[in-house]
């Protein structure tokens, strides 16, 4: 797998936790919280449509390429901006702990 170019991880990402408040009803409410602020290399890799609920649904799966930090898991989630990715996977490119790449799934409204 090549690296991403130091120029290409231009976008700026807030790394979010989320957690999880009883509600007092026996369900909770979820919540999101800053966990890191990174630089990453965002990448389109592709879009698609569904129907759901009478109606069509979009959806677009990004790549996203950080420098290796400990603690990142699939329950978390990047913003950049007003832009929600839901990590779906996260692998240690060539397993030295220099990059993660984190396939995500972006929340469209």
């Amino acid at each position: 797998m090549s690296l991403p170019l130091i120029g290409e991880m231009r976008h700026r990402l807030r790394l979010e936790a989320q957690s999880r408040a009883p509600d007092g009803g026996g369900g909770a409410t979820v919540s999101w919280g800053l966990a890191a602020e990174v630089w990453g290399a965002v990448v389109p890799l592709s879009g698609s449509e569904r129907v759901e609920a009478d109606g069509l649904k979009g959806q677009l799966t990004h790549q996203i390429v950080i420098r290796y930090r400990p603690g990142v898991l699939p329950e978390m989630r990047f913003m950049m901006g007003t832009r929600a990715f839901d990590i779906r996977s996260v692998i240690d490119v060539s397993e030295r702990r220099r990059f993660l790449k984190c396939l995500v799934e972006e929340k469209l409204p």
